[in-house]
């Protein structure tokens, strides 16, 4: 008799034999997967052999190389981390469910990704529309926006959470830089793609499979692949320029990145609009999903930056990372000591300058093991 298989908060499982096991196997096997050993063959053999007979620790060994570039790869097709962590529960419960049908045709990589895919791609056909948000920041007077964003469901991605998912060998199709394809401004590009071009454009540029597989994972023809993918980065490029088009940002927790984002902390604990604005690039961009506002333009978004310290608003911020980018938890000065989670901005940089500022609400601040608030000082 199969004991049952609980999926975690964290997509990883959950049984009693995993739970009281002597966990060796599973951590060769892991070990055998990332130094790609020449046994990693007849090691997946066994495991797919000793997982169709309901061990769940073999189950485990033979996924938990994958899960998080998995992960990474349902939110770059849903845009969301909460999403991508439910299309990942569904994958690996699909995945359990459906061992017996693998047909060693395929890796079990290649397999992983299928069933991810096609499960993320089922969420955002089945999912509405969702609702844009009011401005709710008290006291603060908003200059009228350049314009209302389309996208306002997108959320970010926690850097600790990109261990094992970037730097995993791709494909030699890929077209992409792994930490510019997280990026934020590559994964909002994305969400206007239609499904299926997203998908594909995502399997062939971004991992790098051949056409063949992708046909085969999305149920397609080589042919229809590759009509799809010339419209799918015909539609991205217009939204998304050519990395040759875009001074690159300096080195993720390099001199250069630190000086500037130091000088944005000061700037903006101290509410000095003059040295926060000397930091813009003339095209500057800030998002507030989701609330759909959206300003571009240093002159613009000055009298927004304006508006925030106008109203007496005070913060601290605290260093993260998100999407490969800085970023921030802001903190709000409140009359009892106490400082407040109110957000979480997240700053893409042009060689020396901010040229996007992505503001989220407190609620993604847990993600990235911040606090909902700091004690009183």
């Amino acid at each position: 008799m199969r004991e049952q298989i609980v999926i975690t908060e964290r997509g990883t499982l959950n049984s009693p034999s995993l739970a009281n096991s002597n966990r060796g196997t599973t951590e060769k096997c892991d070990k055998a997967w990332e130094k790609g050993d020449a046994r990693v063959e007849l090691v997946t053999d066994d495991l797919i052999s000793r997982a169709r007979a309901g061990d769940s620790d073999a189950f485990r060994a033979l996924t938990e190389p994958h899960r998080r570039e998995l992960q990474v790869h349902c939110y770059r097709i849903l845009g969301s981390f909460q999403d991508a962590e439910d299309a990942m529960q569904d994958t690996m419960l699909a995945a359990w469910q459906g061992l017996a049908g693998f047909e060693g045709r395929a890796s079990v990589r290649t397999w992983l990704y299928r069933i991810a895919t096609n499960r993320c791609l089922n969420a955002r056909r089945s999912a509405g529309r969702r609702a844009a948000k009011e401005w709710d920041v008290p006291g603060v007077e908003r200059p009228e926006p350049s314009r209302l964003g389309e996208v306002v469901w997108l959320e970010p991605f926690p850097d600790s959470l990109l261990a094992g998912a970037i730097g995993v060998p791709l494909g030699p199709e890929a077209r992409y830089q792994q930490t510019e394809s997280i990026s934020l401004a590559f994964v909002k590009g994305l969400q206007f793609l239609p499904p299926r071009q997203l998908a594909v454009l995502i399997l062939r540029d971004v991992l790098g499979f051949h056409a063949n597989e992708v046909a085969e994972m999305l149920d397609s023809t080589v042919q229809s692949v590759n009509s799809v993918l010339k419209r799918a980065r015909a539609s991205l490029q217009r939204r998304w320029p050519p990395a040759a088009d875009r001074e690159p940002p300096p080195a993720a927790g390099s001199p250069f990145e630190d000086a500037i984002t130091a000088k944005f902390v000061s700037a903006w604990q101290s509410a000095d609009l003059n040295a926060l604005v000397a930091l813009l690039t003339d095209d500057i961009f800030i998002s507030m999903p989701p609330m759909p506002f959206e300003y571009e333009g240093r002159d613009v978004v000055a009298r927004f930056f304006a508006s925030i310290f106008g109203s007496g608003r005070r913060y601290e911020l605290v260093r993260t990372r998100a999407n490969g980018q800085p970023a921030f938890g802001a903190y709000l000065d409140a009359p009892d000591g106490i400082r407040h989670g109110v957000g979480l901005h997240v700053l893409t940089l042009t060689g020396d300058r901010i040229s996007a500022m992505t503001r989220f609400e407190n609620t993604v601040l847990p993600w990235f093991g911040l606090p909902r608030s700091l004690p009183s000082l």
